[in-house]
């Protein structure tokens, strides 16, 4: 089993920028696809971006892909999603998440291991 906790999220003005960080811990970290997902009251969760074991291929959802940057360091256990040109609509809880697989999983219902989120507010 995979523990994950997340970090970076915040109130930001429309048109800056966050990172978030998502730590793991419990297993070999490079055995997992991860992703990143985020909820908002009333609406389905959704993905935002995914990457696989070892970095090399990434997903992006059309409404971030440009803006968004998803990236891992399995020497730190860490996956990130540097997120820049915010709008107000990409303000939600964001989660990581994780499944061990060497493949890029883009499927949320194929994630076993979920973190508790993180708010990421954005102001116009």
């Amino acid at each position: 089993q995979v523990q994950l906790v997340e970090s970076g999220g915040g109130l930001v003005q429309a048109g800056g920028s966050l990172r978030l960080s998502c730590a793991a811990s419990g297993r070999t970290f490079s055995n997992y696809a991860m992703g990143w997902f985020r909820q908002t009251p009333g609406k389905e969760r959704e993905i935002v971006a995914a990457i696989n074991w070892s970095g090399s291929r990434t997903y992006y959802a059309d409404s971030v892909r440009g803006r968004f940057t998803i990236s891992r360091d399995n020497a730190r256990n860490t996956m990130y999603l540097q997120m820049n040109s915010l709008k107000p609509e990409d303000t939600a809880v964001y989660c990581c998440a994780a499944v061990p697989s060497i493949a890029l999983i883009t499927q949320l219902t194929a994630y076993e291991y979920w973190g508790q989120g993180t708010q990421v507010t954005v102001s116009s």
